[in-house]
């Protein structure tokens, strides 16, 4: 049975990109998502303009992935024109790279520590701690993690948390999050203007609307589910961090495919350089990664995760307040 080191070395040799699937992936999505946000603005009948943006939103959402993916150096690494690529996506998006990849870095380097995970992922307090908070400070920190919250990851997580917070906690250092955040409001006044609601609503607003919420969702899932275990900071160790602490999402292929096999979560953890599409072949290969703590999107687990608030030391796992 492989363990700690040994298990993250006999992931290596998966953490190579075949270039030419690459490209073939990146450039497939952006013909896909291009088609489904012109198909949003031009259809001619509501149902297929609001088909074509919810379709732009998840499409999105694999797109998302794959720019993760590069700024992991998992995919097109030092391609310049995947750069200016992945650069322009991720300030389209609200992510602009220079908050993206020093939040998310940290995040993989602290994952499920119990007093320093906070930075790049929802913010974990114990029941002890939490009970020791005043009456104001308790409801912030609930709001935080309220369902609302994630649902409209749109405007908390990418327009507030990622972008305006960002920049005003260092506006020379995230000066791209400003940019992004102007050229985001410029093409929404330019199309409510020029375009008139219905190709904002159908064209812009649901597709971001959709893998706001979604990649919000799927993001806290990953770390905030009923098995998921945290440790102090002395006790933990990254291999552990990754099995016990990341899920396994069951999906079906066709959500494995919007999601870019984000899903495998576990093995992403343990080896950040393996390239998305790479990421099944792992866990058939290694049996020791083939019985992970899953969740999935069946409303059952959707509301087991969201029912999480509190790290109970004493019980050993998450519990609601």
């Amino acid at each position: 049975m492989l363990s700690g080191k040994e298990l993250i070395l006999a992931t290596k040799q998966y953490a190579t990109e075949d270039r030419a699937k690459s490209w073939y992936y990146l450039l497939s999505t952006l013909v896909l998502v291009t088609a489904a946000y012109t198909g949003a603005v031009f259809a001619p009948y509501i149902i297929v303009k609001l088909i074509c943006g919810v379709l732009a939103g998840l499409i999105t959402v694999r797109m998302f992935v794959m720019y993760h993916d590069f700024e992991h150096h998992a995919i097109l690494n030092k391609s310049f024109a995947a750069n200016v690529i992945f650069t322009a996506f991720g300030m389209l998006s609200l992510a602009p790279v220079t908050i993206w990849k020093r939040s998310h870095d940290y995040h993989h380097k602290h994952n499920s520590k119990l007093f320093s995970s906070s930075i790049g992922s929802y913010l974990i307090i114990t029941k002890e701690k939490f009970d020791s908070l005043s009456k104001k400070e308790q409801r912030q920190y609930l709001l935080s993690r309220h369902p609302l919250v994630i649902i409209f990851g749109y405007f908390t997580m990418f327009i507030y948390g990622i972008s305006v917070q960002s920049f005003l906690s260092n506006p020379k250092k995230h000066l791209d999050s400003l940019i992004a955040l102007v050229i985001h409001f410029a093409i929404t006044a330019l199309v409510l203007i020029y375009a008139g609601w219905q190709v904002w609503l159908f064209g812009m607003f649901i597709p971001f609307f959709i893998s706001g919420a979604f990649g919000d969702y799927l993001f806290y899932a990953q770390h905030n589910f009923p098995s998921v275990v945290f440790r102090e900071n002395e006790d933990w160790a990254y291999e552990k961090a990754a099995l016990e602490s990341s899920s396994f999402m069951r999906l079906n292929p066709v959500m494995n495919w919007f999601t870019a096999n984000i899903g495998y979560h576990h093995i992403h953890h343990l080896n950040s350089r393996i390239p998305f599409y790479r990421l099944p072949e792992v866990m058939h290969d290694i049996p020791e990664l083939q019985h992970p703590k899953t969740t999935s999107l069946s409303l059952k687990d959707v509301i087991a995760c969201l029912k999480l608030k509190v790290w109970d030391k004493e019980q050993g796992k998450m519990v609601g307040v």
